[in-house]
């Protein structure tokens, strides 16, 4: 990771080497935190926009409140920081912007009402998230040996710190066979969703993902979605299986760090040609027009910082 100057935390803006917790700072403990991942993106006229700011802190906003943490600062207050940030960082390049809710110091054990409730937000540069050559030429996908936690277990709609370790877990297995990420199954034995990322297939002309009834509402899904149906193309939100997955024309994954990731293979077995195909890279090079700028329809998910 490359240092930025500053991070935000609580209103003011703290040198990188000196944004610290107390080891007893109760998320640390029991997991109760809220996350968000947003980018933002040097665009075609020279200027840096983070894209769709907004829906990315009203997630963060009902995470909390999922969780039972009320966040001292506003939506209108923390799209402020976040453009500050990147401002005083210098960041206008583009960077990777990480707000992070937590319950702090003050209070042990498992009923945290006491605990104080702390916000952060750091950013840095990050390039492909599953590297350049994954974008160009797609990545090796796993399916993993364990569920995604169900609904019945937890606060699956939550980006929440604890929901992660599911993630974490599924993404080492899959590295560790040589892979390069992890496609978990829903405790139904249907697709739920990458580690960090959504998943797309296309089979007969059609782009079919699954619904989000066990995985995070993905604002970069939605995203891929619209501008599928402004290039025409049908898609069809429905169940699916990991056999279908394997005689699938084109795979893709998408996210926030993922962007739009072609898959070349499954468990082994190679899907469609093996490389990126025709609809995947039609959506990929759509999508970056998008946050590039480039595209008028959508200039208005883009908060310029400079």
């Amino acid at each position: 990771m490359e240092k930025a100057k500053y991070i935000w935390m609580d209103g003011a803006l703290v040198d990188w080497d000196d944004a610290k917790v107390h080891v007893l700072t109760h998320t640390l403990h029991y997991g109760n935190g809220a996350i968000e991942g947003t980018k933002a993106y040097k665009t075609v006229d020279g200027r840096c926009a983070i894209f769709k700011l907004n829906e990315h802190t009203q997630r963060l906003l009902n995470s909390a409140k999922m969780t039972l943490m009320d966040v001292p600062f506003t939506l209108e207050e923390l799209n402020a920081a976040q453009v500050e940030l990147l401002q005083k960082n210098e960041l206008f390049d583009g960077a990777y912007i990480r707000p992070l809710v937590y319950l702090g110091y003050g209070v042990m054990g498992l009923y945290h009402k006491d605990a104080p409730v702390n916000v952060s937000i750091s950013s840095w540069k990050w390039g492909a998230y599953l590297g350049d050559e994954g974008l160009k030429n797609g990545i090796r996908l796993k399916i993993a040996s364990m569920t995604r936690t169900p609904n019945t277990s937890g606060m699956g709609k939550a980006k929440a710190v604890a929901n992660y370790l599911n993630s974490q877990m599924a993404k080492f297995e899959a590295v560790e066979a040589g892979y390069d990420e992890s496609l978990l199954l829903d405790d139904q034995g249907y697709v739920a969703e990458a580690s960090g990322a959504c998943f797309f297939m296309v089979r007969g002309g059609k782009l079919i993902s699954p619904p989000n009834d066990n995985s995070l509402e993905s604002i970069t899904q939605n995203t891929v979605i619209e501008l599928a149906q402004d290039l025409g193309i049908e898609v069809v939100r429905r169940r699916i299986t990991r056999e279908e997955i394997y005689i699938a024309d084109e795979a893709f994954l998408t996210g926030t760090a993922a962007e739009v990731t072609p898959v070349r293979e499954v468990d082994a077995r190679t899907i469609g040609k093996g490389y990126r195909g025709e609809m995947t890279e039609k959506l990929q090079s759509a999508y970056f027009d998008v946050v590039a700028g480039k595209n008028e329809k959508y200039i208005k998910d883009l908060t310029y910082i400079n």
